[in-house]
């Protein structure tokens, strides 16, 4: 059963490499959300385990606080009656759920929404612990960890303390001799640690479209502005950087220039106060002209997963984002890096639009955007990745443009247009914009506590529990809840 993000997918990808190794049968069930999983769980629920890192602070309550063997309540029972008297129950042997403290202890762990460490590293650490891992597996292990970071799932510390984990396991690997397929140079992969660029896809685009549609650099230079249009044409005339070089394709721009082009842009972005212009990621060599850092594979992976160019199934979507993670699928790939652009482009468009125009408004305990009808590019942000994306970088955007500072510190709601012909809208809360931020978002219970006190059709079954849909004419009262739930 596999959710609906990038980190998923990856872990699915080490476990069908797994699964093969071994000529285990399986069936592939992607799953939209915990209905769907809860259905599952109860059909083989002796088969279940939970893997979790033991050093993951996860607050997970240990089962004897939830449950309780009903075993153990005859027993209990049974010593307060006499031996001639007692008989047995005939209860079935099940669990129990403890009557005291329960609500309180789930309440506690389930207020919050936060991420620990990647599914796809946990499996692929299960896989060099069997000494079955691959360096796919540990491509795909990258790419996973690469996903929370770029959606904003973890902390920095918290990359940082895993991209050092997965370093030493690409050291390991390119010191130990791979297969005989890997062996040969035009179908080999090689893995490198990189430090590089903040700049999205930038090596399949042009340099000037990527610092146009990059978060990092768009927020900084609040290029939807014409001051900020003419702050990034000094930021790259400082570089020494020819416009016609920077607008052309990234591969068919001089050698000279690509050369020294990483610590040419740092200097630049110094100074002009662009902190960390570079970060510590990996990227992989397809044999001799196939590169790729792990961030493009997350946005071309998350493209297709999200499509909504054909009217195709979430199944078709999904065996398609699948597909491109593999190496021998690099035209599906390349197609997502093309969609992955198209999306980066409308989200940059649409934070344009809704701040120039005014559209993030203050709700008193937190800000709120609703993207209409009608507004260009709305169907693709029917999708919670996508939307939830958009979000994130409209709540960075707006912090640079506002001169409030009370706004500043203020979570932001979102909703747009799910289904029109159903009348359903979809919903996402993400917690305040700040470098500090331990990622933990509360509005799963805040969405789910509105929606029952105002009886609103709901579906809050996403695995993100800050994701929810509602009826289009449930919105007003629902808003109004949540506004009286958190003031």
């Amino acid at each position: 059963m596999v959710a609906g993000d990038i980190d998923a997918l990856c872990a699915c990808k080490i476990l069908q490499a797994l699964f093969h190794c071994d000529h285990i049968q399986y069936t592939l069930v992607p799953v939209t959300g915990w209905q769907e999983l809860g259905t599952a769980f109860l059909e083989h629920k002796e088969q279940i385990k939970l893997l979790i890192k033991q050093d993951d602070d996860l607050a997970v309550p240990s089962y004897d606080e939830i449950f309780r063997d009903e075993d153990e309540e005859n027993e209990d029972d049974s010593g307060n009656e006499s031996d001639e008297g007692s008989e047995p129950s005939g209860k079935p042997n099940s669990k129990t759920l403890f009557p005291f403290g329960r609500k309180e202890i789930l309440f506690d762990y389930e207020q919050y929404e936060y991420h620990g460490t990647s599914a796809a590293m946990m499996v692929f650490e299960l896989a060099w612990v069997l000494t079955k891992d691959t360096k796919d597996m540990l491509w795909w292990a990258i790419v996973g960890l690469t996903d929370q970071w770029v959606h904003d799932k973890i902390t920095h510390m918290k990359y940082v303390t895993d991209v050092a984990t997965m370093q030493r396991h690409v050291s390991r690997h390119s010191h130990r001799n791979e297969d005989e397929e890997n062996s040969l140079s035009i179908d080999c992969m090689r893995i490198s640690f990189e430090y590089d660029l903040r700049l999205t896809l930038y090596q399949h685009w042009s340099l000037y479209e990527s610092i146009c549609n990059s978060c990092y650099t768009c927020c900084h230079f609040k290029l939807w502005t014409l001051n900020g249009q003419k702050k990034l044409q000094e930021y790259l005339a400082d570089m020494g950087l020819p416009l016609k070089q920077v607008k052309q394709k990234f591969n068919s721009m001089d050698m000279s220039i690509k050369e020294n082009l990483r610590e040419v842009i740092e200097e630049s972005s110094n100074k002009y106060g662009i902190k960390d212009i570079r970060i510590q990621t990996f990227g992989a060599q397809f044999g001799f002209k196939n590169r790729f850092l792990a961030s493009d594979m997350v946005h071309a992976a998350a493209a297709l997963l999200e499509s909504t160019e054909k009217d195709e199934s979430d199944t078709d979507n999904f065996i398609k984002a699948l597909d491109s993670l593999s190496r021998s699928n690099l035209n599906r790939l390349l197609s997502g890096i093309d969609l992955a652009k198209k999306k980066l482009i409308a989200i940059q468009q649409t934070v344009a639009s809704c701040i120039c125009t005014n559209l993030i408004l203050s709700q008193g305990p937190f800000l709120y955007c609703y993207l209409m009808e009608g507004t260009p590019d709305v169907k693709l942000f029917s999708k919670p990745m996508a939307l939830s994306l958009l979000c994130k970088y409209l709540l960075k955007a707006f912090v640079h443009s506002t001169r409030n500072k009370r706004c500043k510190l203020l979570p932001l709601v979102m909703a747009a247009p799910k289904d029109v012909e159903k009348g359903t809208i979809i919903v996402v809360g993400i917690p305040p914009e700040s470098e500090t931020s331990d990622k933990k978002n509360f509005f799963g219970r805040a969405f789910e506590k509105a929606a029952e006190s105002t009886s609103s059709r709901s579906l809050h079954d996403h695995f993100d529990t800050s994701v929810i849909e509602l009826k289009t004419e449930d919105r007003i009262k629902f808003l109004d809840a949540l506004i009286t739930l958190l003031s």
